[in-house]
């Protein structure tokens, strides 16, 4: 286990504390740097490729209407074009034929074989995740499908995670169940406390100890551990999936099967301030986040201007002009939860010089270019943060026009692995990696 990791504690709680400069104690080992961590997250069926574009270097990068919202984080981020995956490109399955997007992999057609490829950041996790209590955190929004498309198992269409070429990655659409992973320490906290609560004494002895710099960071952290904590709880007085309401002052269930939040928003949200904080406690240095699944039934209505359809039907729009704008509304909509989640992890001190956002890299993709018209000859990428891996911001770059072979997704994964300290000789369909990308 890494030492740089301490813990307020409390009955049931083990709350990792996050970078301190103050305490030597806390320093992480030997360079004395925090670790690299990676992020992988995933919207379903493309964009609208006309309106899918960024030109320009730093500050003066501009980008298409779909991209719009992504104008804040310019000078992190990394536009890719032209990458993409050969199996899904001769796929005879329009859909989940190409829902490989982490492994690269040939998807089975035959039905009584469920069969992709063990995915990059599962690799990543067998490899490095002894270092942390969990060798990965794989979340989503909506749960597993167990009905056919095509005649193939939506459980494609459920999953970008997949710990090996015949099983996905159980993934958490619980935000509670997702928060429990990263507070408990084995003996099972009281569900109906504070986890704050839990560790008040603690975190009240430690503050003398270290710099007002280092207590004004630890504030801001328990802050957001509160913050999450009484969202769960408003959630749940709502009836809402977020927050479990315990039927018991002292439970003696696991938390009940409530139906899935109403409220796509609040939800996103959540599961996006929770990536950032099992960052900040070092819980895990990977994990994945499927904002839809697939063949979404994800319903866009809170969003002005669109009209009640699911997910599915606007990007199946048939060159509709009043349902592109809608569909366009979603890819803007995506965008800025990617948005949000690069402003965050920027905003968190880590010590040295750098932030939460430096010592980690944030992918955002999709299996398709094209929702309507299935096209799998490219695939939306973008990469945010990893200045302390050589990951410069602020750049596009284009691999149209590279050839077939140094436009591989995968070379792209060969590399990311790489600078998670994991060195392979090949992954998927590539042997080399992504040219250009480190500085």
């Amino acid at each position: 286990m890494n030492s740089r990791r301490h813990f307020l504690k409390g009955t049931g709680v083990a709350l990792a504390l996050p970078w301190l400069e103050s305490m030597p104690a806390l320093a992480a080992p030997a360079n004395n740097r925090p670790p690299l961590r990676l992020a992988t997250i995933y919207f379903s069926n493309g964009v609208e490729p006309a309106h899918w574009w960024a030109k320009g270097e730093g500050a003066a990068m501009t980008f298409g209407p779909a991209a719009e919202p992504l104008a804040p984080i310019r000078e992190d981020l990394v536009f890719l074009r032209g990458l993409y995956h050969q199996s899904a490109f001769v796929s005879k399955s329009p859909h989940l034929g190409r829902m490989n997007l982490l492994s690269g992999a040939p998807v089975s057609l035959d039905p009584n074989d469920i069969r992709v490829g063990t995915s990059f950041d599962q690799i990543l996790a067998k490899q490095i995740g002894g270092n942390t209590p969990l060798p990965s955190l794989v979340l989503g929004i909506e749960p597993n499908e167990l009905r056919l498309e095509d005649g193939l198992s939506m459980l494609y269409g459920s999953a970008i995670s997949w710990t090996s070429p015949t099983k996905p990655a159980t993934k958490e659409i619980y935000p509670a169940r997702a928060l429990d992973q990263l507070v408990g320490d084995g003996k099972g906290r009281q569900l109906d406390r504070s986890i704050l609560d839990a560790v008040l004494q603690q975190s009240t002895s430690l503050k003398p100890r270290i710099s007002r710099g280092d207590q004004k960071k630890l504030d801001e952290y328990l802050e957001s551990v509160r913050d999450i904590e009484k969202r769960l709880e408003r959630a749940s007085q709502e009836e809402r999936l977020e927050g479990w309401r315990p039927t018991l002052k002292q439970p003696n269930l696991p938390r009940p099967a409530d139906e899935l939040p109403q409220d796509v928003p609040a939800h996103m949200k959540l599961m996006l301030d929770l990536i950032v904080l099992a960052f900040q406690m070092d819980k895990t240095r990977v994990v994945s986040l499927m904002l839809n699944n697939d063949l979404s039934q994800m319903n866009f209505k809170f969003l002005p201007g669109v009209r009640g359809a699911l997910h599915l039907d606007l990007t199946h729009n048939g060159n509709a002009p009043d349902i592109e704008a809608m569909y366009l509304k979603t890819n803007q909509y995506h965008m800025r939860q990617y948005t949000y989640l690069v402003e965050k992890m920027k905003s968190i001190d880590e010590g040295g010089g750098t932030t939460l956002l430096d010592n980690s890299i944030l992918m955002m993709s999709s299996n398709l270019l094209d929702g309507n018209t299935h096209s799998a000859d490219e695939i939306p990428v973008l990469l945010a943060g990893g200045k302390s891996a050589g990951l410069q911001g602020g750049r596009v770059l284009n691999y149209l026009d590279k050839g077939d072979e140094n436009r591989k997704a995968c070379s792209l994964y060969l590399s990311l692995m790489d600078h998670m300290g994991v060195t392979l000789d090949h992954f998927g369909d590539a042997t080399k990696r992504l040219n250009g990308l480190w500085t």
